[in-house]
Parts: structure tokens; C-alpha cells; sequence
């Protein structure tokens, strides 16, 4: 075990599959961080789908959405109870958008212990040993991230992070949520410095492959279709069937209206110039 607790089970199916990758298919150990990167973005591409369908269709009912909040925005208990019966209605799933980072969180932190240890549990085993764990001849993946040429990586993962958060906040009505999320990859600078390089390799790839991932199905995937735009006038579907029905049962057979601008009555004048309509 490379450490106890609740994601030992992840961090040894982490292991084998890096020993897979190095010993099987024969890739460096960073080069096996990356192709693990790819195969756990394989796997979450269903995910990623439902995400951005959510994304589409939240951005395209937004204006329906903000309605409801108008409307309910002295009762939140109400306006909370409309906005999920509107997502309901709707099929809109609110928390989508989440599932992918959701998933990756387990093996983000898998894999922060795993390479926490990898030099020692995995890497100093004999038949391991004088293998490289450097990554372009740059950085080691077992070291902090700021030692070396990791400050390079850093700025290519701000730069691939802004990037992939850009694409996705572009969906966002609310200009604070665009603004904070693309603050976030800068506030978590400070918390990266310590990362092992091997773990920032994997965060570099999954953010290479969030922007590319983005670009494609944008483009790709049809967005939902928009509920028709129904103008002031237009009466509400349920009203005009309820008097077409009622018309039908009190005539037995719909009539058609006469405008009240007809003919004019003609006038028969009477003997003594008085007229009788």
C-alpha cells in the first residue's frame, strides 16, 4: 500500500497502471503520466458530453430563469422551488456541469500521494533502477514543482488553465462567475508549488485536453433547440384551446365570426318623409 485511508484503492490501481504503461507498452515514467492523463479523460468523455449539453441549454433558458428570479426574488424558498421544477420540465440537470471535475478529484489526490512516494515504493525497486523519472530532461516528477524548470511549467499551466476556463465560463450569464473563475488558476499558485512536477504534468494535460475537447464539440455537437419566442399577443396555448373547445360545445360546430363592419341595413323611406329601418 502506498498510503492508508480511504483512496489506497485508487492509488494502487494508479500504480499498476503507470507500472503497465512503463513496463508493457514501454513509455518513460513521465510520458506514463501523461497517456494515464489521456485514458482518464477517455473514460470522462461521456461525462464531458452531458456537461456541455447542460451548459448549452442553461445558457439557452437563461432568460426564463431570470424571469422566475425576478418574479420569486422577495420568497427564495419559492423562487428555488420554480427554478427546480423549471429545470424538471425542462430536463435540465443544474449540477452537470460539475460531474467532470467531480470525478477527477479522487485521482487528482490519488495521484498526489502516489508520486509522493513513487521514488521510494515504486521506482527504487531493482528492477527499476537507473530509470529516469526527468520529463523532457526539465523537471523530475517526483520533485516540487517549483525546483528547476518547473516555474516554465507553472506558466504553461496558468496560460493552458486560463485558456480552459475561458472556453468554459463563455456559457456563463454572470459576468462575476466569468471574473472569479478566471481567477482561480492564479489564487491556486501559492497551493502548487509543493505539488510533485509528475502531478502538474497531469494537470497540464487534462487542461491541454479540456481546450482542444471544447474547440471540437462546440463545433461538433448540435446545440438544443430554443423553445419558440412567443410575442405579447400570442395568447397562451392553454387559452386558446379551452375557448376553441368551449365555442365547440355551445355551437356543436365551430362557426365562422362575421365582421362587425358589414354591409350597411338599407333604409325604406315612407310616405310623409319618415324613415323605417
Amino acid at each position: 500500500m502506498i498510503v492508508g485511508g480511504i483512496l489506497t484503492p485508487v492509488e494502487n490501481v494508479l500504480t499498476d497502471i503507470l507500472t503497465w504503461f512503463h513496463d508493457t507498452v514501454g513509455l518513460p515514467w513521465a510520458w506514463s503520466i501523461v497517456a494515464l492523463t489521456l485514458l482518464v479523460r477517455i473514460l470522462l468523455v461521456p461525462v464531458a458530453i452531458r456537461q456541455i449539453h447542460s451548459m448549452q441549454s442553461l445558457q439557452i433558458h437563461a432568460p426564463e430563469m431570470k424571469a422566475i428570479q425576478q418574479r420569486y426574488k422577495s420568497d427564495r424558498q419559492k423562487q428555488s422551488e420554480e427554478l427546480m421544477k423549471f429545470y424538471k420540465d425542462n430536463k435540465i440537470n443544474p449540477y452537470a456541469s460539475c460531474l467532470p471535475i467531480v470525478f477527477q478529484i479522487p485521482i487528482f489526490i490519488s495521484l498526489f500521494y502516489t508520486l509522493r512516494h513513487f521514488e521510494k515504493d515504486v521506482a527504487s525497486l531493482p528492477q527499476y533502477a537507473g530509470d529516469s523519472l526527468s520529463w523532457f530532461g526539465l523537471v523530475d516528477i517526483t520533485e516540487p514543482v517549483k525546483d528547476g524548470w518547473g516555474p516554465l511549467l507553472i506558466a504553461v499551466y496558468v496560460a493552458s488553465q486560463l485558456l480552459s476556463t475561458y472556453l468554459m465560463s463563455t456559457s456563463m450569464q454572470s459576468k462575476s462567475q466569468r471574473y472569479m473563475i478566471m481567477v482561480l488558476p492564479v489564487l491556486f499558485l501559492p497551493f502548487i508549488l509543493r505539488f510533485p512536477s509528475g502531478l502538474m504534468i497531469y494537470w497540464l494535460t487534462t487542461n491541454l485536453w479540456t481546450t482542444g475537447q471544447g474547440i471540437v464539440t462546440r463545433r461538433q455537437m448540435p446545440r438544443p433547440t430554443a423553445p419558440p419566442k412567443r410575442s405579447s399577443r400570442t395568447p397562451p396555448k392553454e387559452d386558446a384551446a379551452a375557448s376553441t373547445d368551449g365555442e365547440t360545445a355551445s355551437t356543436g360546430a365551430a362557426q365562422p365570426r362575421t365582421s362587425s363592419a358589414g354591409t350597411p341595413r338599407r333604409v325604406k323611406r315612407k310616405r310623409g318623409g319618415r324613415t323605417r329601418r
